[in-house]
């Protein structure tokens, strides 16, 4: 891994991480969902600082080049990001649903009532 992605993958980890933290405090994010981020950004930095893990892990996996480990690490935990996201709107829609329908029932027995 070369001294100019080291310091790219510090630099964006680092700033991944204040733009987290800003939006919490501006309560733009719920701290649950941006744990995911904060961790993601930890991750960065844990490998930009110590490329050796990265390239041991890489050839573990017999993956060529610690970069491209790095990029199929973060594609993966994106890849399970997204399907949690994914199974939350699907509670949410599923909810909202059966709200809907139990405000248009209450809705009719209110009008029958009239």
């Amino acid at each position: 891994m070369t001294i100019w992605f080291q310091v790219v993958l510090i630099v964006v980890s680092v700033l991944t991480c204040a733009f987290i933290l800003k939006n919490i405090r501006k309560s733009h994010v719920q701290i649950s969902d941006a744990l995911f981020w904060v961790f993601f950004s930890l991750i960065l930095l844990v490998f930009s600082i110590f490329p050796q893990l990265a390239e041991i892990l890489s050839r573990a996996l017999g993956i060529v080049s610690a970069v491209n480990f790095i990029f199929l690490f973060m594609i993966f935990l994106l890849l399970i990001n997204q399907f949690q996201l994914t199974i939350r709107l699907s509670k949410l829609d599923s909810k909202f649903k059966d709200l809907v329908q139990v405000m248009a029932l209450r809705g009719r027995t209110y009008e029958d009532e009239e």
